[in-house]
């Protein structure tokens, strides 16, 4: 009813998500669809190992449910309060060279077409579809349903450790291959790395036995996550200090310079580039000693795969993540910093991660994405009209 009253109207539709995404992927003046009521666990298959669910559910549900059934997904992203469908709609993904994003996890989505036609996508029906809606941009159509490839349910163990940056980048096939879901973080104007390795374990969480000194006559206890940290310390101190003193840095800077805007830039390089393009951005933190990054540099991987506008499409790809603090909500000095990311990426074979602000064009585009004519023509056969289209889609298809 909605798509057909917008066709009536003249008016353009949109569905959003979790609303995590930080650019205007999302955003319309046009009718704007919440699915978050449609977010029920439609069917569990143990013996396959998949779970069908609305494409309004939140992956902090989806997850909960999963675990009743002895079930998960094989990967996962940084946060879970965003929706099935928009996840694999924008290419999410973690880390793990044996892992791809989360589209690849789909085995079929059913779609709500401009037409009012639903559709089911998968490698058996309408499989020329299929390599276009597992990540659709929200421009294909509505995402009723998504059914996920599932794995047993595990824990993970993680193991964290200093380096070098030099020292990790030299070894950075061995870390590779040392952990399932390995990562690192660099910290600008030092040498410093923190190796983050996460592995399934088969290692139970450890129990406290009948009679043990301290517990009652047969109780049995397990113990819950501890930790070393101090609230006091951490939040009423360290986290307030921590903003104010970053606030009167920016302060200061916007006094001199003037508030500076976002830029858009591209998230993932080929593999292979990682080192270079890490030394690359060091060299130029280096060389401009106005600008400042203080906020780790999240350096994560990701396995090839055959998703059409996948950042990782036919290569094993590496995804640089910059990030700014914002203390108190204020704009901060950052545009020099996003336009030195943003060259050194695109001079690596940079492509758009979906979800963030990017300024690439669509004869652009198509250099990145091989397959990018191939949706272009997908996205045209089932939405002639562009009743899904936005300014930023409009960036990207026109």
């Amino acid at each position: 009813q909605i798509l057909a009253l917008a066709q009536q109207r003249g008016r353009r539709v949109k569905v959003v998500g979790g609303g995590h995404s930080p650019s205007d992927i999302a955003c319309t003046d046009g009718f704007l669809i919440h699915m978050g009521k449609m977010n029920r666990v439609l069917q569990v298959d143990r013996d396959r190992r998949q779970v069908t669910v609305e494409g309004g559910i939140l992956l902090s549900q989806l997850n909960q449910a999963l675990d009743g059934h002895g079930l998960a997904l094989p990967n996962l992203g940084a946060v879970s309060e965003v929706t099935a469908a928009g996840v694999i709609g924008t290419g999410t993904h973690n880390t793990g060279i044996t892992h791809g994003i989360l589209p690849t996890q789909v085995v079929s989505v059913t779609l709500l077409t401009a037409s009012g036609e639903i559709l089911e996508c998968s490698e058996f029906r309408n499989s020329e579809l299929f390599p276009a809606v597992r990540l659709h941009l929200g421009c294909l159509g509505v995402v009723l349903s998504v059914t996920f490839q599932c794995v047993p349910a595990f824990r993970l163990h993680e193991v964290a450790f200093p380096d070098s940056l030099g020292q990790v980048l030299s070894q950075l096939d061995h870390h590779l291959r040392s952990s399932q879901y390995f990562r690192f973080l660099w910290f600008p104007h030092s040498d410093n790395v923190r190796i983050i390795y996460q592995d399934p374990t088969a290692r139970a969480r450890p129990q406290f036995q009948p009679g043990m000194p301290g517990e009652g006559e047969g109780t049995l206890w397990e113990w819950p996550p501890s930790s070393s940290s101090s609230w006091f310390w951490d939040c009423a101190v360290g986290y307030h200090l921590l903003e104010f003193l970053l606030w009167l840095r920016w302060e200061q800077r916007d006094r001199e310079r003037g508030i500076f805007q976002d830029l858009p830039h591209p998230g993932s390089i080929p593999c292979f580039s990682t080192g270079a393009a890490l030394l690359d951005l060091r060299a130029a933190l280096e060389g401009n000693p106005g600008v400042v990054a203080h906020f780790p540099v999240e350096v994560r991987f990701a396995k090839r795969d055959e998703v059409w506008l996948s950042p990782c499409f036919q290569r094993d790809s590496c995804f640089i993540n910059v990030i700014l603090y914002r203390p108190y909500g204020k704009d901060v000095p950052k545009l020099e910093y996003w336009r030195i990311y943003e060259e050194i990426m695109r001079k690596h074979g940079g492509r758009p991660h979906w979800a963030k602000a990017h300024s690439c064009t669509r004869k652009e585009l198509e250099k990145m994405f091989p397959a990018f004519p191939k949706f272009c023509s997908v996205r045209e056969r089932l939405d002639p009209t562009g009743i899904f289209l936005n300014p930023y889609l409009e960036r990207v298809f026109c």
